[in-house]
């Protein structure tokens, strides 16, 4: 390998960490509303409850695809 390709491999795998974090974040706070529970009503807990597990799945999903692939 040249010193090329070893820092655009470096550069890809930064640049998906990055990305997983920064996406887990948003589904977090799209699912938490960005309250804490005590602020939230029992229906935004509820939903939030929800999307947490549909986030779940979703990442199952993609990992079992990936594992396929």
């Amino acid at each position: 390998m040249n010193m090329n390709q070893l820092i655009n491999m470096l550069i890809r795998m930064v640049m998906q960490k990055l990305m997983n974090f920064g996406i887990r974040k948003g589904t977090q706070l799209a699912a938490g509303k960005g309250k804490p529970a005590a602020e939230m009503t029992p229906a935004e807990r509820k939903a939030a409850r929800e999307m947490r597990a549909a986030v779940k799945r979703a990442r199952q999903a993609a990992r079992i695809t990936r594992r396929i692939r």
